[in-house]
């Protein structure tokens, strides 16, 4: 298995049986380059390429520190819970905890309104995530607070289970591309849907509509409100948009506090895509 491109010191492109694959491990690339052979004791994980394309594109794109902790705290969870998670885990808990991490350096701090359950009905998933928040403070000097424990144990815990309502997945998945059109037109660009940054956005739309569903919403007090409609006041009046929008046409309403998070999301995508 030859390098065709390093990502990092522990992501590699190779060449495996005439297929491109991502091969993850401690050090798999340290002190190599292209075309040199890599040592199959140090690959951990294999994923074929063709199918995990946002994986590169995270990678590329993030703190490597930032995947390095995650693939820790997979490690840990699987051993703990004595499962493999869903090969997606390596996804969308990586994206979830780089952009956790960058919020909690701007000072940003997202309330969990269902702190309190997921500790009773997740307990080995919360625990996870508590031993996830000593880790990163222990590497990263960055103190997260309790809130994304349950963060992380929800992403832990739907990554140990599958299957959904067909019905409802299909209503979702119309909602949420009017959705993102919205924001899209808002914002005049195109965000291609192979690209890391649509998947990341639906992701947490979906999120959003579900806790609509639930009459759920994040908990994120005035003052923290205020300052995002300051701050980003352009992505505000976006997420404002997206509001009117599912309300006129779906009959969906969103809190204000869920508009503050949409916020965060869509002036991240505006970092990447303008």
């Amino acid at each position: 298995m030859r390098i065709k491109k390093v990502l990092n010191n522990n992501a590699v492109i190779i060449l495996d049986e005439d297929q491109e694959k991502i091969a993850i491990g401690a050090g798999v690339a340290f002190n190599k380059g292209k075309n040199d052979i890599v040592n199959p004791k140090k690959i951990e994980k294999l994923f074929v390429l063709k199918e995990n394309e946002k994986l590169q594109q995270l990678l590329l794109r993030i703190p490597e520190e930032h995947f390095i902790l995650s693939e820790e705290i997979i490690a840990h969870a699987e051993k703990q819970l004595g499962i493999k998670l869903n090969e997606h885990i390596s996804l969308a808990l990586t994206d979830h905890l780089s952009f956790a991490i960058e919020r909690e350096s701007q000072g940003i701090h997202l309330k969990n309104k269902l702190l309190q359950e997921i500790k009773i009905l997740y307990k080995e998933e919360f625990d996870i995530g508590l031993w996830a928040l000593r880790l990163i403070n222990d590497k990263l000097g960055i103190e997260m607070p309790i809130d994304e424990a349950a963060f992380i144990a929800l992403h832990i815990h739907t990554m140990k289970i599958q299957g959904g309502d067909l019905h409802e997945t299909v209503r979702q998945t119309a909602i949420l591309r009017d959705m993102v059109e919205t924001i899209q037109n808002y914002l005049e660009i195109t965000i291609k849907q192979e690209d890391l940054a649509y998947e990341r956005l639906i992701t947490h739309l979906r999120f959003a509509l579900t806790r609509a569903h639930h009459y759920e919403a994040h908990t994120m007090d005035a003052e923290m409100l205020s300052m995002i409609k300051k701050k980003f006041e352009h992505s505000y009046r976006c997420a404002m948009e997206v509001r009117k929008e599912l309300a006129s046409l779906h009959g969906i309403d969103l809190p204000e506090e869920e508009l503050g998070y949409i916020s965060l999301h869509i002036e991240r995508l505006r970092k990447y895509e303008m």
